[in-house]
């Protein structure tokens, strides 16, 4: 079994430092992947902080992998050596369940499997991105369109699948009326996204710094939610509102900003409780949902969609000893956009 380096938090709040981890050898249909880049989740920070639970330390965060198919078991047949392929949010599921044939593995009513901070089938801890090399069946395997660079890529199995689940699901194109709250990792892609499907783009943003970035991104409209005029101009406004942000929001404002049968989707996790009323939606047939990342099927299409439609995460490419400081610099909203580690540094 190779012996790779990696880097892991040993508590949630220590430092970053370089360890060797152990891969264990492909089985029949498993694919090993050299890790050329890993995207920085926030989620990887609130996993690795302790903010969601417990944590398996150790932990070898991350799950925005990008990489070269370096060897395949002898039963693979999507893959071959050479191949630019990546892995997201999970690296396995039971495959058989009603949502695994629905293309929603991630919501496997037996167990999903994380590609870190979990158990894998072998019962040892899953170690993600943040290494030199990862091995997964390869069925959760995604291919990587050779027009896309590998360092833009790699936030595309999080960053872009998320947005980009809702966008599909509820029907966004031509004619929408589409609000991104937020304008970070999710957010900027989501942007991209609604553009290319033909939505009217409008950012809702705390403060107008990003507004000459989003509009080069594609959005049509840029307003300050500090602007306390915001939300009474953009009132009844709004088909779809899709809010990327983790912080504590005012649900009641941005449901008033929905059209009659709006929609209000919320990506990110905020720490506490949120609450909102009932009669505003009632009255306007409106609705708050939430979404998650989105299964292998949804993941390729939004791979294959962005490399047809020449877009790609705006990223930021670092080095193994600039990641603890980059942690801090995604919370205080310091990095445009995404920032991606290059593997070889490690």
């Amino acid at each position: 079994m190779p012996i790779v380096k990696a880097l892991a938090m040993d508590s949630a709040d220590a430092p970053f430092k370089r360890v060797e981890i152990t891969r264990r050898d492909p089985l029949p249909d498993e694919v090993v992947i050299d890790i050329k880049f890993a995207g920085i989740c926030h989620s990887d920070i609130h996993t690795a902080r302790g903010e969601w639970g417990e944590v398996i330390y150790p932990l070898v965060p991350g799950h925005e992998i990008a990489g070269v198919v370096s060897a395949v078991g002898p039963e693979v047949t999507k893959f071959k050596v050479g191949d630019l392929a990546g892995i997201g949010c999970f690296v396995d599921a039971c495959g058989v369940c009603e949502h695994c044939r629905m293309g929603e593995e991630n919501a496997c009513l037996d167990r999903t499997i994380w590609t870190y901070n979990d158990l894998g089938r072998d019962g040892l801890p899953t170690a993600g991105g943040y290494s030199q090399q990862i091995v997964a069946r390869q069925d959760y395997v995604l291919r990587i369109p050779e027009s896309i660079p590998l360092e833009r890529a790699a936030p595309l199995l999080c960053a872009g699948v998320t947005p980009w689940s809702p966008l599909v699901r509820h029907k966004a194109g031509p004619g929408t009326k589409l609000a991104v709250v937020g304008l970070g990792g999710l957010g900027h892609m989501a942007v991209q996204l609604g553009h290319q499907l033909g939505c009217e783009v409008t950012v809702l943003s705390r403060t107008l710094r990003k507004r000459e970035q989003g509009l080069a991104l594609g959005a049509d409209h840029y307003h300050a939610t500090s602007d306390p005029d915001t939300f009474e101009t953009l009132a009844e406004n709004f088909d779809l509102i899709i809010c990327t942000v983790s912080a504590d929001l005012d649900v009641d404002a941005l449901v008033g900003l929905l059209r009659l049968g709006g929609v209000l989707v919320f990506l990110g996790l905020p720490p506490d409780r949120q609450s909102f009323h009932i009669e505003p939606l009632c009255m306007g047939h409106k609705s708050i949902t939430g979404s998650d990342i989105g299964g292998i099927p949804g993941t390729q299409d939004v791979l294959d969609f962005c490399a047809a439609r020449g877009i790609a995460a705006q990223v930021q490419v670092i080095g193994a000893d600039q990641v603890t400081e980059a942690y801090d610099k995604v919370v205080a909203g310091q990095v445009e956009f995404r920032y991606v580690i290059d593997v070889s540094t490690i």
